[in-house]
């Protein structure tokens, strides 16, 4: 019998946990390192001593979260060691985006390499329809992924409005309204077993981003069939208390301005989205609304010039409220945004220096994204590297 107070019952508890903590320490080295890793060197800086440090490395590799990449030098006299390093022959994640100039299937190993990108035109907004598309392209994707010896285990939609939960509370420029789109993806991707979920374009753009190298603060705009913005902080998202943070195409920039499709007047959406600048306009055929844009306004076509102009006015008074508010001093163009940037940002860095009350004395940049449009497809798929480095445990248990 135990005596009183003992927690004795809760030793193997204990034990799990302490097994798991030790797992999701050294498997953290690993994924944190620039270079190939030694065990020497992870017992050395977790403290764990080299036996669990085997032991450990050895339940990584066997689940295919780690792989061994030849010998390393670790400054150490005598022969180099067996360097680790995340590997690209494990778990992978699937980013499913609805462009504006189509829709898109990415898929992403572990270590954050895109290994299939894939692109579909749609004509037809209804969500059956799109569904059933992206569904195709995510067959299309998992096949092609198995053939590189990867495992896809999540699908993350992106979408272009708030979304709770799997639910798309509004998406105008699709016509969509409360469209259950995580209950209709999962229904149609069940027999590839995948954990999935939905998410607003822009916030998984930014969270794309900020698995390259950017600054710890920075706002990620994008332009496409809405405007959102991801909002990062000390390198992190921040949503808000709903999670429907950042839609900036419905901030107002002019209270007695043009009707929305979302019920107010005067939302930047109405001035600098795409349709805003088309004005009504079809591009050429076989030509993205974006590129045809950019063709025009290279070519000097005056009404596509002061278009961009206007939108670029009113993208600059949004964004400075938005800077003003959380001083940021970074600010990324993305979506279709990215490739018109050229024709944008002397527009918007314009209206930040007039607006923004520490433009001053702290110069605020104002630059294309790194990943251009595709950073809420690729962003979506890097979902899988955040589920898995924050707790490995769960992966290696549905491998055993």
């Amino acid at each position: 019998m135990n005596a009183p107070g003992s927690t004795r019952s809760n030793d193997p508890a204990r034990q799990e946990r302490l097994r798991a903590l030790n797992l999701e320490l050294v498997f953290r080295q690993v994924f944190a390192a620039e270079n190939p890793v030694s065990r020497t060197e992870l017992a050395a800086a977790t403290g764990l001593t080299r036996p669990t440090i085997t032991r450990i490395v050895e339940e990584l590799i066997a689940g295919r979260l780690v792989t061994e990449t030849g010998a390393t030098p670790d400054g150490r006299a005598g022969r180099p060691r067996m360097g680790l390093t995340v590997s690209r022959r494990g778990p992978a994640g699937l980013g499913l985006d609805i462009r504006t100039d189509g829709l898109a299937a990415c898929v992403v190993d572990l270590s954050g390499a895109v290994r299939h990108l894939a692109f579909a035109p749609f004509t037809d907004a209804e969500a059956p329809a799109v569904l059933d598309r992206l569904a195709h392209m995510a067959n299309e994707a998992a096949e092609a992924a198995s053939a590189e010896g990867l495992t896809v285990v999540t699908a993350t939609l992106a979408v272009p409005g708030p979304t709770d939960g799997g639910i798309v509370r509004t998406a105008p420029s699709l016509g969509w309204r409360d469209v259950d789109a995580g209950a209709l993806l999962a229904e149609r991707l069940a027999h590839l077993d995948l954990h999935t979920s939905v998410d607003n374009e822009a916030n998984l753009a930014a969270r794309g981003e900020l698995h390259r190298a950017t600054p710890d603060h920075f706002l990620y705009v994008s332009g496409g069939l809405d405007i959102g913005a991801g909002i990062i902080l000390d390198r992190r998202l921040m949503r808000g208390s709903h999670g429907w943070g950042g839609e900036l195409g419905h901030l107002t920039v002019d209270p007695d301005g043009k009707p929305c499709r979302c019920g107010s007047r005067g939302c930047l959406q109405t001035y600098a989205s795409l349709a805003a600048i088309l004005g009504g306009e079809t591009p050429p055929a076989g030509q993205t609304a974006d590129a045809a844009l950019l063709a025009w306004a290279d070519a000097g076509r005056p009404e596509t010039i002061a278009a961009l102009d206007t939108a670029a006015t009113a993208l600059g008074v949004a964004v400075a409220n938005v800077l003003n508010l959380f001083d940021i001093d970074t600010v990324l163009l993305g979506g279709s945004f990215a490739l018109l940037s050229s024709w944008l940002i002397a527009g918007v860095e314009a209206e930040i220096n007039q607006r923004v009350l520490s433009a001053r004395w702290a110069p605020i940049t104002v630059r294309p994204a790194t990943l251009g449009p595709d950073a809420a497809a690729i962003g979506a798929a890097m979902a899988v590297v955040d589920r898995i480095r924050r707790d490995p445990t769960d992966w290696l248990a549905s491998t055993r």
